[in-house]
This record gives C-alpha cells, sequence and structure tokens, in this order.
C-alpha cells in the first residue's frame, strides 16, 4: 500500500495516494512515516481538518517529524489566528530558517489588526527570504495601516523594484504614502498616473484636489474639486474646500460665499468652519 501511494505521488496523483495511506493506516496504525504523509498531503489538499488531526496526531505519538507548521497553517486558513499563532512558535522552533514561519504570523496578526507586530513578522519573513515580491507589497500596505508612512514606501519600492505589477492599487496606495509623507510631488505624480487610466474615479479626483490644497497649490486644487462637482454636483465637501481654497488664495470673500453654500447644502460641513480645513 505503501509503494502504491509513493507511485501515486509521483504521478501527482495525492487524492489516489492519499487512499492508499488511509488503507496502510489501517493496516498498520502507528506508522508514523503514513501519518506524516497524511498530514502533509491533507495539507497539499487543502484539507485542513485532516491536516490537523493526523499532524497532531504524529505529535501526541511524541513524534520528532517537524509538523507545526501543518498545524499552524491549517489553523490560520480555517480563521483560527490564535491556534495558528501558538503553532507558528512552535513551527519556528522546528525550522528558525523556515520564511513560510513568520509570514503566517504576519498574516494571522493583520487579521487581528495588530499591524506593528504584523509588521515585525514581516521583516523576520523578508530576512529569511527576499525573493517574495508579494510579501513586500504585503509589508507596505501593513506599515500603512500601522500608520508608518516611511516605511510603507521602503517596501512599497522595493516590491516595485523587485517586479510587483504597477497596478492601480499599487500606484494609488504608493502615492497616498507619498502624500500622507508630506512628499506631494511624489505622492501626485503616482495618484495622477492612475487617473489617466480612471478618469472619473470621484474619491481619486478629491484626493488629488486635497493633496494641491495641501501643497499650497490653491488653484489646482480649485481646479481638480471643479471636476468632481462636474460628476457630482450635489457633494458638499468638494464647493466648500473650493470655498476655502478661494480664501487661502486672499479671496476671502468669494471663499466665504462658496463655504456658506456648501454648508447649506449639508449643515454637518458646519463643524469645518472652525478648523479651516478638511
Amino acid at each position: 500500500l505503501k509503494s502504491l501511494a509513493a507511485s501515486y505521488l509521483a504521478q501527482n496523483r495525492y487524492n489516489d495516494a492519499k487512499a492508499q495511506l488511509l488503507k496502510a493506516n489501517t493496516v498498520a496504525a502507528g506508522d508514523e512515516e503514513v501519518v506524516f504523509q497524511l498530514a502533509e498531503l491533507s495539507l497539499s489538499l487543502r484539507q485542513w481538518p485532516d491536516a490537523v488531526k493526523y499532524a497532531q496526531q504524529l505529535q501526541q505519538m511524541k513524534s520528532t517529524k517537524p509538523v507545526s507548521f501543518v498545524i499552524a497553517k491549517s489553523f490560520y486558513e480555517q480563521d483560527n489566528f490564535g491556534e495558528s499563532l501558538k503553532y507558528c512558535e512552535k513551527a519556528f522552533k522546528e525550522d528558525p530558517k523556515r520564511a513560510e514561519v513568520p509570514y503566517i504570523a504576519a498574516r494571522c496578526f493583520v487579521e487581528m489588526s495588530n499591524y506593528k507586530r504584523a509588521a515585525g513578522c514581516f521583516e523576520q519573513a523578508l530576512a529569511l527570504d527576499s525573493s517574495r515580491v508579494n510579501w513586500m507589497y504585503e509589508a507596505g500596505l501593513t506599515y500603512y495601516a500601522v500608520p508608518d508612512d516611511k516605511m510603507a514606501i521602503a517596501w512599497f519600492e522595493k516590491a516595485g523594484e523587485k517586479g510587483h505589477p504597477r497596478t492601480n492599487d499599487y500606484l494609488e496606495n504608493l502615492g497616498n504614502a507619498h502624500l500622507n509623507a508630506g512628499n506631494f510631488e511624489k505622492g501626485l505624480v503616482f495618484l495622477q498616473e492612475v487617473l489617466k487610466k480612471k478618469p472619473a474615479d470621484q474619491e481619486l479626483i478629491y484626493n488629488i484636489a486635497d493633496a494641491m490644497y495641501r501643497a499650497g497649490k490653491y488653484k489646482d486644487a480649485i481646479d481638480y474639486w471643479d471636476k468632481v462637482l462636474t460628476i457630482d454636483k450635489t457633494n458638499a465637501r468638494s464647493l466648500y474646500m473650493i470655498g476655502m481654497a478661494y480664501q487661502k488664495s486672499g479671496e476671502a470673500g468669494k471663499g466665504t460665499q462658496l463655504c456658506d453654500r456648501a454648508i447649506a447644502m449639508d449643515p454637518s460641513l458646519k463643524s469645518l468652519k472652525q478648523e479651516k480645513k478638511m
């Protein structure tokens, strides 16, 4: 049975191989190699409960075979992040050079919104395997959520250098991180690149206008908020900020009138009148 299972494995016939191993496990219960292969196969087949069952069976048998990663990943895939982290610690002791272990831990912390811990785990994973471009991008997203824009930019740029696709999401996240860090010129370059492909994206246009405003480019900010109003004439926030931009440009009367019109459209904007900005 074990030989037949090995033959099926060589042919990538995993379900057939597992069927033979299950028979072998019935005939000769307690065979460590059989149980280990059942755990590994269950993981490959994404049969998470079986992977946990056989891996934990091995541990109960006091086996020295390293299966904590099997359990950690299986619990993660079942959204049991606490148990996954517990076994990540054990998996790291079994194989401290396996980059997937801190990566799974990072994903667990992200799912629990513990972004600082997640960022540290991504750093650890990438120190062990610096070829994972998608991990670099995820590290950037995690630092962005911390928020730590300087580190987010660093990892976004590393991902780009290593070949991460310049998708709209990638460019927008990198651009926003630059804006948050006060790098308005750089941030605007990325956002405007996205705008060429998403010319009617109201939120994107608003963000560009806001960046122009923060950079002191009030005329450009007004032009972009006007574009928002062309798409949606009821967007009171854009009208309010146009008023603010006119006031910053020295046209206080015109700006005040526009702000008042915006407040009449949306009374909740009245609170902005005190801080004079969004």
